[in-house]
């Protein structure tokens, strides 16, 4: 395995000697949103698992810029750019639930052209370059592909929570989980991995920030499924997102989101 793809195992390796020694121990939490009242955690596995993943990088690429959750951006304007949650789904990493993933996307001229969603505790790594996607597991290699829901009346959905969307999305959100047969809450981005692995319909967030999204869409779209603002714009740089198996499902949710 060569290239972007064995590079991609390798930061997704180096990340994961740093999350799973403190997976399901105790840690010293830190809320990075105190003063604002809205419970933000940050664990030292997010800060080493980047710090590690970071490393890689400037060996590897040393003209690449690197923008991620817990560091400051290095060369954010350059040609290609990685972008690296380390720990996507804090919360519930710190309960021990094992839907958290590690997130290392690379773009080029903000274009995101590969990606990586990595849950060690499983060891899943979906992942996408070249304009298809997979599932590495257990040794195996498989292609992804969305499914083929056309109906929302039969599509099962995903978000984080709605309870921690802004009050004025609210309204806009339940009317799609409404038309939905079945919604699920708390999956971060193992969320969108279902989707690309033909397992859910939808996924729909807000306020998501670029390093939350911009990984995941090429898996997204290597797997046939469609994935924007809910405006209908570009995801990469985050904002309120809705992925969908593909577009008949996602024309028919944007519709709903725009009331």
């Amino acid at each position: 395995m060569t290239g972007i793809e064995g590079f991609l195992h390798e930061l997704c390796d180096a990340a994961e000697a740093e999350t799973m020694p403190r997976f399901r121990v105790r840690l010293d939490i830190e809320d990075k949103n105190r003063d604002a009242g809205d419970f933000d955690p940050v664990t030292q596995a997010d800060r080493a698992a980047e710090t590690a993943i970071r490393k890689l990088i400037e060996a590897r690429y040393p003209d690449h810029g690197v923008i991620g959750e817990e560091h400051a951006p290095v060369r954010p304007n350059a040609r290609h750019t990685w972008i690296i949650d380390p720990i996507d789904g804090t919360r519930a990493f710190i309960c021990g639930l094992p839907s958290w993933g590690t997130l290392i996307g690379l773009q080029e001229e903000g274009r995101p052209i590969a990606g990586v969603m990595a849950q060690p505790f499983t060891g899943e790594r979906y992942l996408a370059h070249d304009g298809a996607a997979y599932l590495v597991h257990r040794g195996k290699r498989a292609a992804l592909a969305a499914r083929r829901t056309t109906s929302l009346a039969d599509a099962m959905m995903m978000t984080t929570s709605p309870n921690i969307f802004p009050r004025e999305d609210v309204e806009a959100y339940r009317r799609v989980e409404a038309a939905c047969r079945l919604p699920r809450y708390g999956f971060d981005c193992y969320a969108y991995a279902m989707l690309a692995g033909g397992n859910i319909d939808l996924v729909v967030e807000s306020s998501l920030k670029a390093y939350d999204i911009a990984p995941l869409i090429p898996i997204i779209e290597g797997a046939g499924g469609m994935v924007t603002t809910w405006e209908g714009a570009s995801a990469e740089n985050g904002g309120r997102i809705l992925a969908s198996a593909n577009a008949e499902l996602h024309r028919q949710a944007l519709d709903l989101l725009a009331g």
